[in-house]
């Protein structure tokens, strides 16, 4: 563990995603069969039915040509329809199948468990505190 005065944020941030993300994958992958980043893209489909991929990809931070496969194996996997877009010819819209929503309510008490542990980790305040500062770097526009 690096010296309480050690200043590498970056590298930091970094190595705490990497455990963080293998840690979540792991879990999510034995609850509910799917990973972190499908997870995202599903919640993202949940909460904006008919989004289309390239709204998707803004949404996650990913490129199109990430997304695209992304999409691929959650439809391959029967957890995200792909439907005609109503107004432009070659879009698609993404739509959360049932086996989708199952998944996301399978995966949900891991999510509590995984969140849980992070503050009592963090403490209260410590973990709204992170939430916070992630979510400033997550939107920095330098």
């Amino acid at each position: 563990m690096p010296a309480p005065d050690d200043q590498r944020l970056y590298f930091l941030l970094q190595r705490a995603a990497h455990r963080l993300r293998t840690t979540a994958d792991r879990r999510c992958l034995a609850a509910a069969g799917i990973t972190t980043a499908q997870l995202g893209a599903l919640f993202a489909v949940r909460d904006e039915p008919g989004v289309t991929q390239q709204r998707l990809a803004r949404t996650l931070g990913l490129r199109e040509s990430a997304v695209t496969g992304l999409v691929g194996r959650l439809t391959a996997a029967g957890l995200v329809a792909k439907e005609p877009h109503p107004r432009e010819h070659r879009a698609v819209v993404l739509e959360l199948t049932e086996a989708g929503a199952e998944a996301l309510r399978a995966a949900q008490p891991e999510i509590d468990r995984f969140n849980a542990e992070l503050r009592g980790l963090l403490g209260a305040d410590g973990f709204a505190g992170a939430a916070a500062a992630m979510n400033r770097l997550a939107h920095w526009e330098p």
